[in-house]
C-alpha cells in the first residue's frame, strides 16, 4: 500500500519572478546556483529560466513538501540571498504550488 501512497504525492513548487538590474542576471545566476547547491532533504530540482534579451527570470523550485523547503532555509542560504536581493530591480513575485500535473515524455520518443 505504501507504493501507492507514494505514488498519490504530489511535489510542491516554489516559484519566484523577478528582474534584475541592467547587466546582474549572470551575478544573480552564480548565487541562485550557490544557494541550490546547499539543498539537500526533499529537494526534487529546478529551472531558472531567463527572457532572451532581459534580465527577467523565473525561478521553479521543486519540493518533496513545504516542510523540506523550510527545513533548508539555513543560515547559509539566507546570507546567499541577502547577496542576491540588491541585485533586483524591484522584490520579486513568489509563490508555492501543488504540482498537480507532471507529464513526461514516454522513453524513445
Amino acid at each position: 500500500m505504501s507504493e501507492f501512497q507514494d505514488f498519490l504525492r504530489r511535489k510542491f513548487a516554489y516559484v519566484a519572478i523577478g528582474e534584475f538590474k541592467s547587466g546582474k542576471f549572470d551575478e544573480a545566476k552564480q548565487l541562485y546556483e550557490e544557494a541550490i547547491s546547499s539543498y539537500q532533504q526533499g529537494f526534487k530540482g529546478t529551472y531558472l529560466l531567463q527572457e532572451p534579451g532581459t534580465d527577467r527570470g523565473i525561478s521553479i523550485i521543486f519540493w518533496e513538501s513545504a516542510a523540506d523547503m523550510e527545513s533548508n532555509r539555513t543560515e547559509a542560504h539566507e546570507e546567499i540571498l541577502k547577496k542576491m536581493m540588491p541585485l533586483f530591480a524591484r522584490a520579486p513575485e513568489t509563490a508555492f504550488y501543488e504540482v498537480v500535473c507532471d507529464i513526461q515524455p514516454k522513453e524513445g520518443e
